[in-house]
C-alpha cells in the first residue's frame, strides 16, 4: 500500500502522524511510505531521518494522494480536494462533529476516527485518547507550576519553612491520574475528585486524597458506574453536593487541574464563578476541557465558565489556563506515542499480504469507521 503522511497545518499543531520508527516498520512490511517535506520538523524529526527509515520525501499533493493517509487532526477544507476518492483516512477526526463527518463522506473517503475505539484491553495499544491525555495531564501540572508564584514542594530553609502547594485534580481519567502522579513527584499535597467510585483506589495509590461525595439514590449509583470507561452525566442532586464539596476544597487550593469530559456532550461545569472569586490570589486553574464546555459570552468555556479557549486569563486574581492542545507542546513524545497507535490500527485494516481489508466484524474497525461510500456511518458510541 502507498501510505501518505502530510504535514499538519492547523494553528498550534506540531505533532506528526508517523515517526522514523513507525516508517521503518511500515517500510519493512513492504509499504511505500511518502512523507511530506517538513512534516516532522516541529516535532524534531528531520526529513533525513525519514529517508534513512525508508520513506520518500514528497510534496503535499503526493502525500494526500496516497491509498492510506495518516493524519493527526482532520483535514481542512482546502486539503480535501487533494485526496483520491476511495482513499482511507485515519486519525483523530472528532467523530461528534457532524458537519466535519459529512465533509469527509462527501469527499469520498473511508474515514476512521480513532477516538471512537472501544475502551477494551484489545484496543489499548491504539487508544489515542489515552496516549495523548497522559501527556496532557503531565504537561498541565508543569504549566501550572510555571505560573504559580510559589514553590510546589515543602521547603525548610534558614529563612523559614515554605508549605507545600495544595493541588486539586477534578476528574481521574488518564489525564487526571497522570496529573496526580506528576504533582506528587513535585512534592505537592493532592486531593482529587471523580464521579466514579471505582477510581478511588487508583487516586489513593498515587498518594492523593479522594474527595468523597456519597451517593444517596440508586439513580446516582447507576450513573456513577459510567459506560465503557467514560463518565456519564450525573443527576442534579449529586452534582449540587459535589459542587459544594469542590467549592470548599478549591477555596484552599493553590493549583486546580480540571479534566472532566463526557463524549458527545458539553463538558460539565465543575468550577463556578463564585468558587473562582473565593480562591486565593495567585492560584492557578488549568482547564483541560477548554473550548468544550457550555456557551459563554466569550465563546465556549470548559469545566470553568470563565475559561477562554487558548488563552491564559486572570479573573478575580486567579490565573485560568485554557490551552486546548497540550500534547502538541510535547510534540516529539506525543507524536511517537500517536504514531504507534496508528501503526497498531493499520494492522487491523491491512491483511498479511499487505492489501486493504476492512472487516466490520472486528469491533474496533466497526467502532472507528466514520464515513464510507459517501455516507456517514453511525454507531452506538456516537449516536
Amino acid at each position: 500500500m502507498r501510505i501518505g503522511i502530510p504535514a499538519e497545518v492547523r494553528d498550534g499543531e506540531s505533532r506528526v502522524a508517523a515517526t522514523p520508527e513507525t516508517v521503518k516498520r511500515l517500510a519493512a512490511a513492504k509499504h511505500q511510505v511518502q512523507v511530506q517535506e517538513g512534516a516532522g520538523a516541529q516535532a524534531f524529526f528531520p526529513d533525513a531521518a525519514y529517508r534513512d527509515a525508508g520513506a520518500e520525501i514528497v510534496d503535499a499533493a503526493t502525500a494526500f494522494g496516497a491509498d492510506i493517509v495518516l493524519k493527526v487532526r482532520a483535514p481542512l477544507d482546502h486539503e480535501l480536494p487533494l485526496f483520491t476518492r476511495g482513499a482511507v483516512l485515519a486519525g483523530m477526526l472528532d467523530p461528534f462533529d457532524a458537519e466535519q463527518a459529512a465533509r469527509l463522506a462527501a469527499a469520498g473517503l473511508v474515514a476512521f476516527a480513532l477516538e471512537s475505539a472501544p475502551r477494551t484491553t484489545r484496543a489499548q495499544s491504539l487508544d489515542v485518547l489515552s496516549s495523548q491525555a497522559n501527556i496532557a495531564g503531565y504537561r498541565a501540572v508543569l504549566m501550572a507550576a510555571e505560573l504559580y508564584p510559589r514553590f510546589l514542594p515543602m521547603l525548610m530553609t534558614a529563612a523559614g519553612t515554605v508549605k507545600a502547594a495544595r493541588v486539586v485534580v477534578l476528574g481521574a481519567g488518564v489525564a487526571g491520574l497522570q496529573a496526580i502522579a506528576t504533582a506528587k513527584r513535585l512534592g505537592a499535597v493532592i486531593e482529587a475528585s471523580d464521579v466514579r467510585p471505582a477510581v478511588k483506589e487508583q487516586i489513593e495509590s498515587l498518594g492523593a486524597k479522594f474527595i468523597d461525595v456519597p451517593y444517596e439514590t440508586d439513580e446516582e449509583r447507576e450513573a456513577a458506574v459510567g459506560v465503557g470507561g467514560y463518565a456519564r452525566p450525573m443527576p442534579e442532586s449529586w452534582l449540587l453536593r459535589q459542587s459544594l464539596a469542590v467549592h470548599e476544597r478549591l477555596k484552599l487550593a493553590d493549583i486546580v487541574i480540571s479534566t472532566a469530559l463526557i463524549p458527545g456532550r458539553a463538558a460539565p461545569t465543575l468550577i463556578q464563578e463564585e468558587t473562582v472569586k473565593a480562591m486565593k490570589p495567585g492560584s492557578v486553574i488549568v482547564d483541560l476541557a477548554a473550548g468544550r464546555g457550555t456557551e459563554q459570552p466569550h465563546g465556549r468555556g470548559g469545566n470553568c465558565p470563565l475559561t477562554e479557549t487558548d488563552k491564559t486569563v486572570i479573573r478575580y486574581g486567579v490565573q485560568i489556563v485554557g490551552h486546548t492542545n497540550l500534547p502538541a507542546t510535547v510534540a516529539a513524545d506525543a507524536s511517537s506515542l500517536y504514531a504507534r497507535n496508528l501503526f497498531d490500527f493499520l494492522k487491523l485494516i491491512i491483511d498479511k499480504d499487505g492489501q486493504l481489508m476492512i472487516d466490520l466484524n472486528d469491533d474496533i474497525v466497526a467502532a472507528t469507521l466514520l464515513a464510507r461510500d459517501g455516507e456517514v456511518i453511525r454507531n452506538a458510541q456516537r449516536a
